[in-house]
């Protein structure tokens, strides 16, 4: 067991935390990804025309609220995506037609493609 004081807001509170196995995060704020997850699919080759529907911060790819191929109004949202365990809507920049570039259950970075809309 470590002993730790953290200060909150002006605040001191001595707490123990207890190591349980493992290696240990360089930044505890983040969690590791299950390591189940899929992977989000890379760019697709021939596509990649209309416009890039990219995530604004990394996340996990909770749903899919419209089918692939499916067509789409501006700001209508089109996925969820999951950080810090909030739910985010992800809504299409444009009208068009729907490709996604990841699935329900991949772990994304920030600014990575998640659709196209062309």
């Amino acid at each position: 067991m470590r002993n730790f004081i953290i200060t909150v807001n002006g605040k001191q509170y001595e707490v123990g935390v207890e190591e349980v196995g493992g290696s240990v995060s360089a930044s505890p704020a983040v969690a590791a990804a299950p390591a189940a997850a899929p992977a989000a699919k890379s760019a697709p080759a021939a596509s990649g025309k209309g416009q890039k529907v990219t995530s604004p911060f990394p996340g996990l790819i909770k749903r899919l609220l419209v089918d692939e191929g499916a067509s789409v109004k501006k700001d209508q949202p089109i996925l969820v995506l999951e950080a810090m365990k909030m739910d985010n809507d992800i809504t299409a920049p444009c009208d068009g037609v729907v490709s996604f570039n990841v699935q329900k259950g991949a772990n994304v970075e920030s600014d990575a493609v998640l659709a196209f809309i062309g």
